[in-house]
């Protein structure tokens, strides 16, 4: 089962005030370059601080831990951005999302640019990654299929892993300022995947759920904030998910819709998806000072063999994706499954420099076929197409709450 891409017929209304149905021109699905161009920019955006914490933190007269709030607040700001746009998504359709999400990367890459203070900064990362889960929502809803996922997914992978050494090489160039502005690159794609997407799919009818979108954002931002301020987030989470479940009880058809809470497997890909997003970004910011420490490799070093492991981790959870169609969804998941165990566990007790770098790479393929393979089952276990931009919505929730994890778990036990 597939997203919808094509236009649909719409009733318009003749001077007689009498309906008539008038066939809105079909339109072929969105080139998948495109789609990798709306989307990929935000991991190098994402992961372009990996190696430039110290001099940020310096800049902004702060801690290498405090500053390392940049990165868990953009992962939270994509976790709780992309159901709210997803559901935008759902209400106003493609062209309202990708309006606001542009606003948003402009305004966020702006106060990047210009603050001196970290709450500002902070500020407009969160807003660049507000944006950007939009962009990406709007592109995993035109994508389709598990190939043409692949293909954006290991865009994923592959600017997320040049993201680290782009960003030192930006900031020794230039300013670590503009390291932080490269994911405005992503909207040069807009204008393009309006044009070809038209309408997209139909906004659904009815109003916008705000109370249950207001307890998934509170009960998201108290998951992120579980490794930095554990009893006070386990409280917050609790409150939020009981409060949630009854909202979710009363108003089935709502923001986080039951229907799709009752299904099976989109719960198990969406939690799996979160445990290995979580695990591989945790290596991905925990392996540079590792590699340091364990290996005694130097920065220069340590980068260089990172961005070869996330490339190859990338290419190789393509060829999964494409292969994906031709095996069950219990081979899938007994693959990423292992896979992912086996990175989680080479990074906590390797202690030469390949090893710590084949768990990188094991952790990108696994995070990156997760992201592809299993964002289609989420979507084909929707139970209808209204509910589909809800699926990519919860899922990507889960997959970037990973996002937000890794970073603090990585500051917590290793950048300390």
């Amino acid at each position: 089962m597939t997203v919808t891409t094509s236009a649909t017929t719409a009733t318009t209304i003749n001077g007689s005030g009498s309906g008539r149905a008038a066939a809105t021109p079909q339109r072929g699905p969105v080139p998948v370059l495109w789609l990798a161009l709306l989307a990929t920019p935000i991991a190098a955006g994402a992961n372009a601080p990996v190696l430039i914490l110290p001099d940020m933190a310096g800049s902004l007269g702060v801690t290498t831990a405090g500053a390392a709030w940049l990165l868990t607040g953009f992962g939270w700001a994509i976790a709780v951005g992309t159901p709210l746009l997803a559901g935008l998504l759902r209400r106003r359709g493609l062209a309202a999302v990708l309006r606001l999400a542009t606003v948003l990367v402009l305004a966020g890459t702006l106060l990047v640019a210009a603050s001196p203070w970290l709450p500002l900064t902070l500020l407009g990362r969160c807003a660049q990654a507000a944006g950007g889960a939009g962009l990406v929502a709007a592109a995993i809803s035109l994508a389709g299929t598990a190939r043409r996922m692949g293909v954006i997914s290991a865009g994923f992978g592959m600017l997320g892993a040049a993201g680290p050494l782009l960003g030192r090489a930006l900031a020794d160039g230039a300013s670590w300022r503009i390291a932080l502005a490269v994911q405005a690159v992503s909207l040069l794609a807009v204008p393009a995947v309006i044009r070809r997407a038209g309408a997209g799919t139909p906004p659904a009818p009815g109003r916008f759920d705000g109370r249950g979108a207001a307890l998934l954002t509170a009960l998201a931002t108290a998951l992120v904030l579980l490794p930095t301020a554990p009893l006070a987030a386990l409280a917050g989470a609790l409150v939020a998910a009981v409060l949630l479940t009854g909202h979710v009880r009363r108003r089935p058809d709502g923001f986080v819709p039951a229907a799709l809470l009752r299904r099976p497997g989109f719960v198990v890909s969406s939690l799996l998806a979160l445990a290995l997003s979580a695990s591989y970004f945790t290596l991905l910011f925990s392996v540079p000072r590792l590699l340091a420490d364990r290996a005694g490799w130097d920065t220069a070093s340590a980068g260089t063999g990172q961005l070869v492991a996330l490339l190859a981790g990338s290419a190789l959870s393509w060829l999964l994706a494409a292969a994906s169609t031709r095996m069950s969804r219990t081979v899938v998941r007994t693959v990423l499954v292992g896979t992912g165990a086996l990175a989680a566990l080479a990074g906590l007790l390797a202690t030469s420099g390949p090893l710590l770098l084949a768990a990188t790479a094991a952790g990108v393929f696994t995070a990156g076929a997760a992201n592809a393979i299993l964002s289609t089952h989420a979507v084909a276990d929707a139970p209808d197409e209204a509910q589909r931009p809800s699926a990519i919505g919860l899922f990507t929730l889960c997959y970037q709450l990973g996002g937000a994890f890794g970073p603090a778990v990585a500051a917590l036990l290793v950048l300390g």
